[in-house]
């Protein structure tokens, strides 16, 4: 697989596979050809155009199983830039496709001309009516904008499993629902107005009281055209039923047409038409929903079923219970389940027939939740159940810990199942709907299908609402497999409207694969009626044509997207996108996803070929250096895909042999270093910030950039040494205070102890000393090596650092307490996979500790609070996220603070050590939206629980960050 060079430390293949039909063609090494790049430029502003090779490939793809590279990105900041756009887009006759997420099934976000990023600079929440509704710009994450109204009491009326990385307006777009929403809690029935911009370039707020006088006066000829559809429609009884029974189900396929039932006027008409549009009928540049109750007490069982049909044959019984949700898993869904993080293991022993249903209620009260449970037993009293190997299920619970295990099993139903499919194979997620007591019928004819065409599929889905979504894996670059795949999708769709009358898209939209399969289900007359409806929004034929309508019986065939085999770790990935929300680089360079999608073409390339040298030259900055290893990026991807530790590996491999020695022999003499590192500190210190970044300057000058960091104002001055006297006897813990908090000291304005004192004084207070071992000089977690890719330095520090730790906790009789968070995720994890089989042994019997969790949970309920400040805000760190130890740090600071905030947009920081330092780019990027949340207000204190994170918050906020410790240490100073 890929190696890479020492110089300048970009991937190069060294064995790569014949390249690929549908590889990126040579013509486009170069980038955007001109006169494009030219002219979008001079329009928009370079720094809004994006036209590297290397751009338009990270661009080319989303969840879908197509992929059409752009011939250009736009990443427009206001409606000014889109209207500017698609005024161009009209006069040059090109074609415009707007991408937010990237989320989409079915190729919604990809297109072949003018690509419009719409989601780096749309994000926000207002809250409105306290709750009632929300102006949300449609950037903003389904997540993001449920964390902003359930402070209210409210969410949003759409739910669907994708929601921590899908955007609000992509949902709109698409009218996508989710667990819950059904047909009453869509987009369609709950939005309150929406602004869009048509491709006129004309923009309609639909809540102005005189938004038809005014679209009237700028687009007399769409309002009459509109009007003629209406009435045309209106006139044809059978076609106005037929259009009412359509939507009886859910159905997301081709154009709303009973907006033109359902409005009165041409902008009443036209609101609901944006929705489901799929962004060929203008952008959506800010929606108001009507929100919903958010009915905070639950109960919920998964329930196992000797069969699928046994399953689907109990919904209607769930249903009339007054269940919220019923979620349908089959056995394969189950099985691949396993990969996500808390399924159990013997899942994947289930018989291939099990399915299970995921049955929860929803109330206001206590009261009205009994009463739905006794509802829900006397359900129960009538099936016939079956029970995995070792799983506590089929029983109704309320344990949140155990209720959330259950969703994100069934959230992650595409991802689980698609990273489990044979390697190289394009993953197709579909869904339909059929009426709801016909699903059980529907379950058995989808597998006679799936069998009889050599597929064997995971079938899951919102069974509630009659809802189905099926997964299949075939190879794009295998001729026969695209035509058993052709076959199949033909037979599909003809047995669901033939035998059903069902849905071809249920909530995912139209897209792509559905597109020619349109009049198949609404017949000619309907069809007909989109086309005009096309025509009369968009004549110049501007926004995403074939994504929603295209006559070609093949369109749902091309652009199919290839996948090569790369490095192990990332080989699974369906390019899903739910990693990018939570990545620190993801509105710098790269995220996750686009790192993988960037190596893939790389693999589809030839030896030589100018695209994949281009993509080389790229890479190094793009992916391996911004990236700031923090590795959450496995937290959101349901199959726990580590890019981060891919970007260590690459970074591992970049090192020449001089490098790794030399990187080692700071490991075998840490001591020494750790003591140069502190005198350095204090010197420059002494210096002044304007000297020392004139050294650091000219040395990463004479050296390189990315090996030497540069000084910020923000890092503190040296720690004081000695550190704090201690004794073994009597302590409860052995207390290490990590090398960061031995080198740096406190923050500039801090008045008090410093940290290890602060941690040995308030620890005594609570009456559980700690003991500070002589010799912890020269020792190290080993993350300084870890995460540059230094493997032969970091074991030499993982293995001393365990030795020693297993010595000091008398072979872990003590837990040992760590003072930085990412030192006690290293200690905790990170060193195992270095250490020696036997060091392996020891480090098993260790505990290691947080000293936020050590201060939550042994020293709060021993203390007195003395003092509190009015406000704290709080950064989480990502390695608490790692550890799950979020709630200890509120938990300190809620006793240090009447009010306690952390931010909404908080996520890594990005400092990563000394990232920060040699990237202070990626942190100022990372922490750009927290940042301005934190600056909207001041707060008493600002709290966290890692140096370097503090000083790169202090950055990014211009506010003096410090340990939660430090806090804790003055409210309870007597």
């Amino acid at each position: 697989m890929p190696l890479l060079e020492p110089e300048p430390g970009s991937p190069r293949p060294a064995a790569p596979p014949p390249p690929a039909p549908d590889r990126v063609p040579d013509a486009l090494a170069g980038g955007t050809p001109e006169p494009l790049r030219g002219e979008l430029t001079a329009l928009l502003g370079a720094g809004k155009v994006l036209w590297k090779v290397s751009d338009l490939v990270r661009y080319a793809s989303d969840a879908s199983p197509y992929r059409f590279v752009p011939q250009v990105v736009v990443v427009a900041e206001d409606v000014g830039d889109v209207s500017a756009v698609l005024a161009y887009a009209r006069a040059e006759g090109r074609e415009v496709v707007f991408r937010a997420a990237g989320t989409s099934l079915n190729g919604q976000a990809q297109g072949e001309d003018i690509l419009v990023d719409v989601r780096r600079h749309w994000a926000g929440v207002e809250v409105l009516d306290g709750g009632a509704r929300a102006r949300i710009r449609p950037g903003t994450t389904v997540v993001r904008a449920n964390a902003a109204l359930a402070r209210h009491g409210r969410v949003l009326g759409p739910d669907p499993a994708s929601a921590i990385a899908c955007t609000v307006g992509g949902v709109v777009a698409n009218n996508a629902s989710g667990m819950t929403a059904g047909t009453t809690r869509d987009s369609y029935r709950t939005l309150a107005s929406l602004t869009f911009v048509l491709p006129s370039g004309t923009v309609v707020d639909t809540a102005d009281p005189a938004a038809d006088e005014k679209l009237a006066r700028a687009e007399p000829g769409l309002c009459a055209g509109l009007m003629a559809i209406k009435a045309e429609i209106e006139a044809d009884a059978e076609l106005t039923a037929r259009v009412r029974a359509k939507y009886a189900i859910k159905n997301t396929n081709g154009y709303r047409l009973d907006a033109f039932l359902d409005g009165s006027t041409p902008v009443a008409v036209l609101r609901g038409l944006m929705v489901g549009s799929e962004g060929t009928l203008g952008f959506l540049s800010e929606v108001v929903f009507d929100t919903v109750a958010l009915d905070r007490v639950l109960s919920t069982a998964l329930l196992f079923f000797p069969t699928l049909s046994a399953a689907a044959a109990a919904v209607p019984r769930f249903n009339d219970a007054g269940a919220v949700a019923v979620e349908l898993m089959d056995g394969n869904t189950l099985r691949a389940s396993v990969s996500v993080d808390g399924v159990p293991a013997d899942w994947a022993r289930l018989p291939r027939e099990t399915a299970a249903l995921l049955v929860e209620f929803r109330a206001p009260d206590e009261p009205a939740l009994g009463r739905y449970e006794r509802a829900a037993a006397e359900v129960l009293t009538g099936l016939r159940l079956v029970a995995p190997v070792a799983s506590v299920t089929n029983r109704f619970t309320r344990d949140a810990r155990t209720i959330a295990g259950y969703w994100k099993a069934r959230k992650a139903f595409v991802t689980a199942v698609g990273g489990a499919r044979p390697a190289g194979t394009t993953l197709i997620t579909e869904d339909f709907a059929v009426p709801p007591a016909r699903l059980a019928e529907a379950c058995e004819a989808l597998l006679e299908l799936q069998r009889g065409h050599g597929f064997d599929a995971a079938v899951a889905g919102h069974a509630a609402h009659g809802n189905l979504h099926f997964l299949l894996a075939f190879d794009a670059a295998d001729p026969a497999d695209v035509a058993r795949y052709a076959a199949f999708m033909d037979a599909f769709c003809r047995m669901t409207v033939g035998r059903f009358d069902g849905s071809l898209k249920a909530e995912h939209a139209t897209g792509r694969n559905i597109a020619p399969f349109l009049e198949l289900e609404w017949g000619p007359r309907a069809t007909e009626l989109m086309w005009r409806t096309k025509r009369l929004v968009d004549p110049a034929g501007v926004l995403a044509p074939r994504v929603v309508l295209d006559r070609d019986p093949q369109a749902h065939l091309r652009g199919l997207k290839t996948i090569p085999g790369i490095e192990a770790v990332a080989d699974p990935c369906i390019e899903c996108g739910f990693c990018e929300p939570t990545c620190p680089s993801s509105d710098l360079t790269t995220t996750p996803r686009q790192r993988i999608v960037l190596r893939r073409e790389m693999m589809r390339q030839a030896t030589g070929s100018p695209v994949r040298g281009e993509l080389l030259a790229a890479y190094g900055y793009d992916a391996v250096d911004t990236c700031a290893g923090d590795s959450t990026c496995a937290l959101a991807c349901p199959v726990g895909i580590d890019t981060g530790a891919l970007m260590k590996d690459f970074r591992h491999r970049r090192h020449s042999p001089r490098e790794e020695r030399i990187a080692a022999l700071t490991a075998e003499h840490f001591g020494a270093v750790e003591a140069a590192a502190r005198l350095a500190v204090a010197a420059a210190d002494r210096a002044g910030d304007r000297l020392a970044r004139a050294v650091t300057g000219l040395a990463r000058g004479a050296v390189r950039p990315g090996l030497v960091p540069r000084w910020l104002p923000e890092i503190p001055g040296a720690a004081a040494r000695p550190l704090p006297r201690t004794a073994r006897t009597g302590a409860h813990a052995v207390y290490y205070p990590a090398c960061v908090n031995r080198v740096f000291g406190e923050p500039e304005r801090h008045r008090g102890p410093a940290l290890p004192q602060a941690v040995v004084d308030v620890s005594e207070r609570a009456g559980r000393p700690v003991w500070i071992p002589a010799d912890v000089a020269g020792t190290c977690c080993a993350t300084i090596w870890h995460s540059k890719g230094y493997e032969a330095a970091n074991a030499v520090m993982a293995n001393r650092v365990v030795e020693a730790a297993w010595g000091w906790t008398a072979g872990g009789t003590l837990p040992l307490v760590v003072d930085a968070s990412s030192c006690a995720l290293g200690l905790a994890r990170e060193v195992v996979p270095y250490l020696t089989d036997a060091n392996r042994e020891l480090h098993g019997e260790l505990t290691v500790v947080d000293s936020v969790v050590w201060a939550a949970e042994e020293l709060l309920p021993r203390l007195r609070v003395l003092r509190r400040a009015g406000s704290a805000v709080l950064h989480p760190t990502c390695s608490m996220r790692h550890l799950g130890d979020e709630a200890a740090l509120t938990a300190v600071a809620e006793a240090c603070a009447e009010e306690v905030v952390v931010p909404d947009d908080v996520r890594c920081c990005a400092f990563a050590g000394d990232r920060g330092m040699l990237h202070p780019e990626l942190t100022e990027s990372a922490t750009a939206r927290e940042g301005a949340e934190v600056r909207a207000r001041e707060y008493d204190v600002y709290l966290s629980a890692n140096r370097m994170c503090e000083v790169g918050m202090e950055h990014a906020t211009g506010r003096g960050y410090r340990s939660a410790l430090l806090e804790l240490e003055r409210a309870t100073r007597p």
